[in-house]
């Protein structure tokens, strides 16, 4: 009991000092298993636990994940899907702030990363939304807001890492994703226009695409497919 609220304070006092949290359980832990056992046994499992979590071939997907996501970036196909979402979406009030949400829906299930989809389209489309008059709370939530799809659709990093430290069936918890990924961007684009209507003047309508726009821009989009 008392090596336990020890271990808790440490860690608190690791926190507070603004330690990163993996550093911060990863010390705490060191050192209690030290001290209830002995130094070397905690080297020991420090260095086998590092081997094996390195020699996981399921943890290969994360890096290749970050670098599908940096290639869809240098390519410009993340602009190339905001593009193509604004056709369908932009001559709607709030489409702007819409388009950015599927966009980021898209984008998620090539990187599987929320922070990494949130910057990307914090350069795509908050210009865009500024331009046109949107208001700076319905363009940053809406950005905000589609980020978070990048954990939720699969394919995820979060879900890679949980489903390795769980034991769990990670194709399972992607096929899990897919249904709620879809339910959260048809919400989030609902609440948009909830917004707008209470506040027109949040996210102007832009000008409605022809036909002819709409499958070019599919047709630019389906090398991210």
């Amino acid at each position: 009991m008392t090596e336990g609220l020890l271990g808790l304070a440490a860690f608190l006092l690791l926190a507070f000092m603004r330690v990163p949290m993996a550093f911060a359980m990863g010390i705490v832990g060191f050192f209690g298993f030290a001290w209830k056992v002995n130094f070397g046994a905690a080297a020991s499992m420090i260095a086998q636990t590092t081997y094996e979590t390195g020699l996981a071939y399921t943890l290969s997907v994360i890096p290749l994940f970050i670098l599908m996501g940096n290639f869809v970036v240098r390519a410009r196909m993340s602009e190339e899907l905001y593009h193509a979402a604004y056709t369908f979406l932009g001559h709607k009030r709030g489409g702007l702030a819409m388009s950015t949400i599927v966009a980021c829906a898209g984008f998620g299930a090539i990187c599987g990363s929320s922070i990494a989809t949130a910057a990307t389209f914090a350069k795509v489309a908050y210009p865009s939304m500024r331009k046109f008059g949107y208001k700076d709370t319905l363009a940053s939530g809406s950005i905000a807001a589609g980020g978070t799809l990048g954990i939720l659709i699969p394919p995820s990093v979060i879900m890679v890492i949980y489903g390795i430290m769980t034991e769990t069936n990670i194709g399972k918890l992607f096929a899990a994703g897919i249904f709620p990924g879809i339910v959260a961007t048809v919400l989030l684009c609902l609440a948009v226009a909830w917004m707008t209507r209470r506040d027109p003047q949040a996210g102007p309508p832009g000008e409605r695409s022809s036909w002819a726009v709409r499958l070019e821009a599919v047709r630019h989009v389906w090398p991210v497919v």
